[in-house]
């Protein structure tokens, strides 16, 4: 299952908002002194970044690739 191409996530605002609460959730743990709770958000924020920037494709793009010929 490909969660990053979940239909949810299509808007550039909903991903980058998932990021940025995981990166402010790390930053939190980091000034209260929990810094393996803060390892951990700052870990979902990077897996974010990868899934959603990185290997991200809008549903236009997949649709406009040609099929590979045999």
């Amino acid at each position: 299952m490909k969660d990053y191409e979940h239909p949810f996530f299509r808007p550039l605002w909903r991903r980058v908002a998932v990021v940025a609460v995981c990166l402010i959730w790390s930053v939190i743990e980091f000034a209260s002194g929990t810094p393996f709770w803060g390892v951990i958000a700052l870990g979902f924020a990077g897996y974010g970044a990868w899934q959603f920037f990185y290997l991200y494709k809008p549903a236009e793009e997949k649709e406009a690739e040609p099929e590979p010929k045999e």
